[in-house]
């Protein structure tokens, strides 16, 4: 047995005794001894309503009122029923469902049969699962529920009687008292983020919560100050995270503000940081790069999150802490991942992507990783995060991590990194003539002796990518060992091999063209896949370039760009739509 195997095993049994400790404290905390305990202390009256800052769709309310939940890609009719007694639904539509986040939806519609409907549902919840449910008292599910009934309590509230306001804190409070007894059994990262801000922001938002809302202010800081970085980012290195972070503690911010309390230091701070990093991860389109979990962009919601945003300064090139880097010129923008795997408590989403870039030119977005699937499919889920699902090299078609997930306990410890790279280094040079950057990893060294170096340079105008991929060998590496680089291609473009093989031409959709080439190899276009698509996967085609490891351990590539924009009379593009439909699963 191998020193990484014996590694890998110490932090899987290290992983599932804390799995057992956590899921016993929580038994204690909050199983059936919670529901036994007394529950007299309910607030006198509800203070403040922090603001809701995702995208309501008024049209759901009518297919709420007759009973149709689209959730998580399942359709269910309640036929009359409470959708709170159906049995044996798909976990993740009732997750959905328990959370409560359609409720913006009715408050949308601001009707007074919508308003009607929301406070029967409210009351189905607290009779059928008030007091337990399976899925609905998950802690991340409990956390969504209370905020979206705090953000909501006004329109909720409005026209109800006394008893259904008193039945509604008192439920609230309770909710609000389990996080508080569970929130150290939580998954770490976000999920632990987000039950300290439900905590702080109903503390706010209740009346008469005294050393509670001190407690939970002060465990909102410590959170925070532990997973922000200093240059922004979260831990797992996932820019959803700041999506989904930002989207709950600025109403919480403002609540503060509104209340009259000060606005914790750590809050102010780390609204300060993680906001140029937003920005950071942006191509010219708006949309964020995939990268570690990232999937599709809520635009609407980023555009909002913005409207926050003092500063509105050029994002920053360097995320050092994070493990990141962006190189500008003219129109064009690539962003690269140089940074380490998370550690393992938090990288549950990430990926296995070390030196994966992507690449854009003003709306258009040329090279792209694969993203995240919108469907909670494991297949799909476990393609994702795979190397050769990113524009990098991968060798022998292995990834730079092992995951837990094809491993013993992977079905009750979910899939987090086991090993990957540690040793990133990365030096940056940015001058008149453009900016550069040469990074390595050893996510290869264990298994095949070999590190990986990526030296990647974007022209001054934006004109020109450069790049060079080297595999050194740093021990016996065997002579049948092959590499593939991928460069995995938006499906907006249409790609084409040109001058017999040996490049490929890029068209946009605005007329705008890119030359591919890497002189002295053979230019392959093969087929690949688009996960992040708003509409669901589609088709798309990858540039690869293959070669033996010991035969041809350095390979030099370009893009150019050859043709600008030419747009029809119309201003618009006559660059016909592709004709590849979304692919199903």
């Amino acid at each position: 047995m191998n020193t990484a195997s014996l590694s890998e095993r110490s932090r899987i049994w290290r992983l599932v005794a804390l799995h057992i400790w956590q899921r016993s404290l929580k038994w204690m905390h909050g199983g059936p001894l919670f529901r036994m305990q007394p529950f007299s202390a309910v607030p006198a009256r509800l203070l403040i309503a922090p603001q809701d800052l995702r995208t309501a769709d008024a049209t759901n309310a009518a297919d709420i009122y007759g009973g149709r939940f689209l959730f998580s890609g399942h359709l269910v009719e309640t036929q009359g029923r409470s959708p709170f007694e159906l049995q044996a639904v798909h976990e993740d539509w009732q997750r959905e469902l328990h959370s409560f986040g359609w409720m913006r939806d009715l408050r949308a519609a601001d009707s007074q049969i919508s308003r009607q409907n929301a406070r029967a549902l409210v009351e189905d919840w607290i009779k059928f699962c008030g007091r337990w449910h399976d899925i609905g008292w998950e802690a991340s599910v409990v956390t969504r529920r209370i905020l979206s009934w705090l953000a909501h309590s006004p329109f909720i509230l409005q026209d109800g009687d006394h008893e259904f306001y008193r039945s509604f804190v008192r439920s609230l409070a309770r909710q609000v008292r389990y996080l508080r007894q569970t929130i150290n059994e939580t998954e770490d990262g976000v999920e632990r983020l987000h039950a300290a801000l439900a905590m702080a922001s109903a503390c706010i938002s209740m009346a008469g919560q005294g050393r509670f809302a001190r407690q939970s202010i002060r465990r909102l800081d410590q959170e925070l100050t532990r997973q922000i970085l200093p240059d922004g980012g979260h831990i797992s290195r996932n820019p959803k995270a700041l999506i989904d972070i930002l989207a709950d503690l600025l109403p919480v911010r403002q609540a503060f503000v509104a209340q009259g309390l000060e606005v914790p230091p750590a809050m102010v701070q780390s609204v300060d940081r993680m906001m140029p990093l937003l920005r950071f991860f942006r191509h010219g389109d708006g949309a964020l790069a995939h990268f570690n979990g990232m999937g599709s962009t809520p635009s609407d919601l980023v555009a909002t999150i913005l409207a926050y945003d003092d500063a509105r300064g050029a994002p920053p090139q360097n995320a050092p802490h994070s493990g990141y880097q962006r190189l500008t010129g003219g129109n064009s923008v690539v962003l690269v991942d140089t940074g380490p795997a998370p550690a393992i408590g938090v990288s549950g989403d990430a990926h296995a992507g070390c030196l994966s870039f992507e690449f854009s030119s003003g709306n258009n977005r040329i090279v792209v990783n694969c993203g995240v699937s919108p469907k909670s499919n494991p297949a799909w889920r476990r393609v994702s995060r795979s190397t050769p699902a990113h524009s990098t090299a991968v060798i022998e078609d292995t990834s730079s991590c092992r995951f837990l997930s094809n491993r013993p306990f992977g079905h009750i410890l979910g899939a987090p990194i086991l090993s990957g790279p540690v040793r990133v280094p990365v030096e940056r040079e940015d001058d008149a003539a453009g900016s550069r950057i040469t990074a390595s990893h050893d996510g290869y060294a264990s298994e095949f002796h070999v590190l990986h170096e990526r030296d990647i340079r974007l022209a001054g105008d934006g004109t020109v990518l450069d790049g060079i991929d080297t595999f050194s060998a740093i021990g016996p590496v065997d002579s049948e060992n092959r590499y593939a680089i991928r460069f995995h291609l938006h499906p907006g473009l249409r790609s084409s091999l040109i001058r017999g093989g040996s490049a490929v031409l890029l068209v946009c959709r605005d007329g705008e063209a890119w030359e591919f080439e890497a002189p002295g190899t053979e230019v392959m276009l093969e087929e690949s896949i688009y996960l992040s698509d708003v509409y669901g996967h589609r088709k798309t085609e990858q540039i690869v370039i293959s070669g033996a490891v010991l035969e041809a351990p350095s390979v030099g590539w370009q893009f150019r760009k050859t043709a600008t924009a030419k747009l029809s009379r119309r201003g618009t593009s006559d660059f016909d739509e592709p004709d590849e439909l979304p692919l199903e699963e």
